[in-house]
């Protein structure tokens, strides 16, 4: 089975469209490194919790969207052996790509695949 990259995040809503460039900028990168596919979703529906939920997990503000992200690998050994190539590519530094977000709230693990249909 594969490996499974996830994140989430709480981007200003007035920064969608800078927020979509710098994703397709990054996700070019990834895919060239092996990732199998890279997905970014832009909140529609993500209701406010009242013991967790994915806005209180990034302290999402009135003026910001939660954005729930994916990277499939086809192994953790793929994405390990692209984590140091994807760092130093100059196309992911941040004067080249900045995050249209603050990166302190962003939410991010690794997890294996355990059922895939």
């Amino acid at each position: 089975m594969g490996y499974v990259d996830g994140f989430v995040a709480a981007v200003p809503t007035a920064n969608r469209e800078p927020f979509r460039q710098h994703a397709e900028r990054a996700a070019a990168v990834f895919k060239e490194c092996g990732a199998v596919k890279v997905v970014e979703c832009w909140g529609h529906d993500v209701p406010d919790g009242k013991v967790t939920s994915f806005p209180m997990a990034v302290k999402c503000r009135d003026d910001e969207t939660v954005v729930f992200s994916w990277i499939e690998w086809p192994s953790r050994a793929v994405r390990d052996a692209a984590m140091g190539r994807i760092m130093a590519d100059p196309r992911m530094q941040p004067d080249a790509n900045p995050m249209p977000f603050d990166g302190q709230r962003l939410i991010m693990g690794g997890f294996e695949m355990l059922v895939e249909v």
